[in-house]
């Protein structure tokens, strides 16, 4: 089995290509419960093509649509970060129920971290990693970060749906990552 993601971001995609992944995007199932902790797929998505500071990606796997993501610059805090520039904040990740368990959102996470430093290297901006919170009724969202080398920073008390973890990832050294530019 092909093991590999790929984070398409939509906001660099002409009309017609977008509009067919958010076709895939409105395609996508939450599993039973998993509303507590993420909003649905498509909405995240469009949210994130109205707003600048916010870069919505769907992540394919064996060339399907698998689920969806969003990079956000300048709002760290809203995941209990000290500060909003130092992080990109990694929201409204989901992986479709039907393709979990097989380690797709690990490889995400982590496309997800090598993207934000991609983006921070382009734009010249300060951002040092990744953060995100996790509902600590969440224990697969955790194991998953937790694969995808994120560190857990501590309780956060802010999300919507209970308490939280607060987790962060730093980037690679520029050194150290392979096709970074």
């Amino acid at each position: 089995m092909d093991t590999s993601v790929w984070l398409i971001p939509l906001d660099d995609l002409e009309p017609d290509a977008c509009a067919i992944q958010l076709g895939a995007v409105a395609c996508l199932e939450l599993a039973p419960g998993q509303d507590d902790f993420v909003g649905d797929p498509l909405r995240m998505a469009l949210a994130g093509l109205a707003e600048q500071a916010r870069r919505p990606y769907v992540i394919e796997a064996g060339g399907q649509a698998v689920g969806v993501l969003t990079l956000q610059s300048g709002a760290a805090r809203l995941a209990g970060w000290t500060d909003d520039d130092s992080a990109w904040l990694l929201r409204g990740f989901l992986i479709d129920r039907r393709q979990q368990g097989k380690g797709l959102g690990s490889l995400a996470a982590a496309a997800a971290v090598e993207a934000a430093a991609k983006l921070s290297v382009r734009r010249g901006t300060p951002e040092a990693g990744v953060v995100l919170s996790v509902n600590e009724r969440n224990p697969a969202g955790l194991a998953a970060y937790h694969r995808a080398g994120f560190v857990d920073y501590g309780a956060y008390l802010g999300g919507s749906s209970g308490p939280q973890r607060t987790m962060f990832r730093r980037f690679l050294p520029v050194n150290s990552r392979k096709g970074i530019a």
